[in-house]
């Protein structure tokens, strides 16, 4: 996603409403995204679907890693043993439930 320019990328409803596919196309084809205000206030900003994706992954990247330092800081820790116990019967159930499914 691109720096947003003040002069550019913000813009009142009443304008987003009276061009939308104008400014859908700008979006989509340069990437930069579009904040839109109401009464002077941001109040929606609209991406490409891409960076929606990638920002979705990184919320639950960081989500994953903050909950991994919390375990890791609450001594909720694995062995190498325990964890490949554990994928090994997480794997298991995985088939026995994909070949009862195939039934």
């Amino acid at each position: 996603m691109r720096n947003i320019s003040i002069a550019k990328d913000i813009i009142p409803i009443g304008e987003f409403k009276t061009s939308i596919s104008k400014w859908i196309n700008k979006t989509k084809n340069t990437g930069q995204p579009i904040i839109i205000t109401q009464n002077g206030r941001p109040a929606a900003v609209m991406i490409t679907p891409k960076d929606f994706d990638e920002l979705q992954h990184s919320k639950l990247f960081v989500k994953s890693v903050s909950r991994g330092i919390a375990d890791a800081e609450a001594g909720d820790l694995f062995s190498s043993e325990q964890l490949q116990t554990e994928l090994e019967n997480r794997r298991k159930i995985r088939e026995k439930s994909k070949t009862s499914m195939d039934k």
